[in-house]
C-alpha cells in the first residue's frame, strides 16, 4: 500500500488530532516509582496558554518523526538534559470542542542523569519535590495526572483517558476502566 493509500483524503471533514507529548522529567530515588524530583516548566508570562503555570515539558511531534523521538527531542530541546528510561505513561483524547480536530497528548516520564538543565525560552525550569508539585499554580490538568504519573510502577502500562470541557467551559477528564485492558 503506498502513502496514497492511506486513506487520508478520504477523511476530509473527519475529526483529527494534533499529535503532541508532554514529558515530566525526575531525578532521584523515590522507592519503586519513578523518582525523587520532578523538573517543571513554568510558563512564561506571555505565553498563549499556561501563562504563570507549572505544566511538564513537552511539545508537538513533527510531520518526519515518532513520538517517542518528538518526546526526547522536546525534553532536549527545553532542558539540555540527557534522559534515560523514557517510558510511555499515558494517551490523553483532548476534545477542545472543535467538531473537525482535537488533540492527542502522549505523555511520558523519563530520568534525568544529572540536575543541570539549561534555560529555557518556554519559561522557568525549577526541579520541585513530588509533594511540592501539587500545591504549586499547575495547568488545569495536572492534578489529576501528575499523581499517578509519578506514582506509576517502571512496568506498569499507560493509562488512556479523554479530556472534554462541559457547558461552563470546566475540563471533565474521564480515565477508561482498567477492566478493558484485561
Amino acid at each position: 500500500m503506498g502513502k496514497l493509500d492511506q486513506g487520508v483524503a478520504a477523511s476530509r471533514g473527519r475529526y483529527h488530532v494534533v499529535p503532541r507529548t508532554l514529558c515530566f522529567i525526575s531525578h532521584g530515588t523515590h522507592g519503586d516509582t519513578y523518582g525523587g524530583d520532578v523538573l517543571l516548566l513554568r510558563g512564561a508570562p506571555d505565553k498563549r496558554i499556561w501563562p504563570n503555570q507549572y505544566n511538564g515539558v513537552g511539545g508537538h511531534v513533527e510531520r518526519d518523526e515518532d513520538v517517542l523521538t518528538a518526546a526526547v527531542r522536546e525534553m532536549q530541546e527545553e532542558t539540555a538534559l540527557d534522559v534515560r528510561n523514557v517510558r510511555l505513561r499515558g494517551v490523553i483524547n483532548v476534545d477542545a470542542s472543535d467538531p473537525l480536530a482535537g488533540i492527542l497528548l502522549f505523555v511520558f516520564t523519563a530520568e534525568a542523569t544529572d540536575r543541570q538543565f539549561s534555560p529555557s525560552p518556554e519559561g522557568t525550569l525549577e526541579w520541585v519535590s513530588r509533594e511540592q508539585a501539587l500545591t504549586l499554580d499547575l495547568a488545569e490538568d495536572l492534578p489529576l495526572i501528575l499523581p499517578r504519573v509519578l506514582s506509576m510502577a517502571a512496568d506498569e502500562p499507560p493509562f488512556f483517558a479523554q479530556y472534554a470541557y462541559d457547558e461552563d467551559d470546566e475540563l471533565t477528564v474521564t480515565f477508561a476502566s482498567d477492566h478493558i485492558l484485561d
